[in-house]
């Protein structure tokens, strides 16, 4: 029986693929323990975990919506949360690694206080990535402006400095690239296919493409028209009242039924009266509607696009961040779908048009949907974590 431990940030895109994996590794006899948040513990508990909470030890959990939108083009501020959150938990993971005697840690590939407790205390490690992986090669799908360059380069010097507090701790890292990035030498799941990932070719055998980790619908979803539209933008940056408008515009006179997922921060009354086949609704079970869709319209959210794609959808995009960019870009490339020129009515009713009228949209997204069922899923996953725990041995001695 092995011992593992996996670290998680506090998202359901990057929590919700590792469920199974525990559920697999847990079926198999083998104990789990999962540090995530209070709002995860549910679902994590339900996969055989034992649940350690993180909540009090990072900022996290008392983001504002314009922190969330911060995160990811601004790497000072994004490096201070990665770095504080460490900190904060580095005497309790320290103490309860020196107690559990792990064999594995497996942490998201942002949960970076895992991978730096791994590093620290010589326990073999597994990333968790919910996101492409990324290289020199692959990054290049998400280009950056010379702008955001320039930015990247000025806040340095402040990365930098907060990079030493790690090490002040005892934590093994030379640079940012250490925390954010993974080299040829680190065991990696990345939960997409490799013909979905780009410049799969350019990755080490160290990582393993088990494919995306798609629950069962929870429910029952009742198609009412020949043409079904899903529309949402996820769970995070979602406030886009004006964005939702448009699309009740342009498909006001169409004939089809749409389901329009507009999350918390947007109160369905606020779109005033709809026509009767347009439905609002503050969350969805999205697999059973993208189970019956003909398109989404989607923020390009790794995981949302991921079970799009697993049913044979094709996308109408309208990314929000860096990283939904080089989704929607590698979706692009690949022809399942189509990234939107304008967010207005008429650019949204062009695109959803031009998807029903080439068929090659549909057929590619159905290539895809195909190489992720090649895929080996969470039992590709528990058995990469397993091999690890066999080959590297257990590292914390008592």
């Amino acid at each position: 029986m092995s011992k593992i431990v996996f670290f998680c940030i506090p998202a359901y895109g990057h929590t919700n693929p590792t469920l199974n994996v525990v559920r697999e590794l847990t079926a198999r006899g083998h104990q789990v323990w999962y540090y995530s948040y209070e709002t995860f513990r549910e679902g994590i508990e339900a996969a055989g975990a034992a649940f350690i909470s993180c909540d009090g030890y990072g900022p996290e959990q008392n983001f504002t919506s314009e922190d969330t939108a911060r995160v990811g083009r601004d790497l000072t501020f994004s490096i201070q949360i990665l770095v504080d959150t460490t900190l904060a938990l580095d005497a309790k993971v320290c103490s309860d690694m020196a107690r559990l005697k792990p064999d594995c840690v497996v942490a998201d590939s942002m949960a970076v206080w895992g991978k730096a407790a791994a590093m620290k205390l010589g326990i073999p490690f597994v990333s968790s990535t919910t996101t492409f992986a990324f290289n020199r090669y692959s990054s290049k799908i998400m280009p950056q402006s010379l702008w955001q360059m320039l930015k990247m380069i000025l806040a340095l010097p402040k990365s930098n400095h907060l990079i030493r507090r790690l090490r002040d701790k005892g934590y093994p890292v030379r640079n940012v690239l250490d925390i954010l990035q993974n080299d040829a030498s680190i065991h990696t799941i990345v939960y997409t296919s490799p013909e979905f990932q780009p410049c799969t070719e350019t990755f080490s055998d160290k990582y393993t493409f088990v494919g995306p980790s798609v629950r069962p619908a929870a429910e029952e979803i009742r198609k009412t028209r020949d043409i079904l539209i899903y529309i949402s933008m996820g769970t995070v940056v979602n406030d886009l009242l004006p964005f939702y408008r448009n699309c009740i515009t342009a498909f006001s006179d169409m004939e089809c039924q749409v389901i329009l997922s507009v999350g918390r921060l947007v109160p369905p009354e606020v779109l005033g009266k709809l026509p009767e086949h347009i439905s609002v609704y503050q969350s969805v079970d999205q697999i059973a509607v993208l189970e019956k869709a003909d398109i989404f319209l989607s923020h390009c959210g790794m995981n949302s696009v991921s079970e799009s794609l697993y049913f044979g959808v094709p996308l109408v995009m309208y990314p929000q961040t860096a990283e939904q960019q080089g989704v929607a870009e590698r979706v692009s490339q690949l022809e399942a779908g189509l990234k939107l020129k304008k967010a207005d009515a008429a650019a949204i009713s062009e695109a959803v048009h031009q998807i029903f009228s080439d068929p090659k949209y549909k057929q590619n997204a159905g290539r895809i949907a195909e190489s992720f069922r090649k895929c080996p899923g969470a039992k590709g996953a528990a058995d990469k974590i397993l091999q690890v725990c066999r080959t590297e041995g257990r590292a914390v001695s008592s």
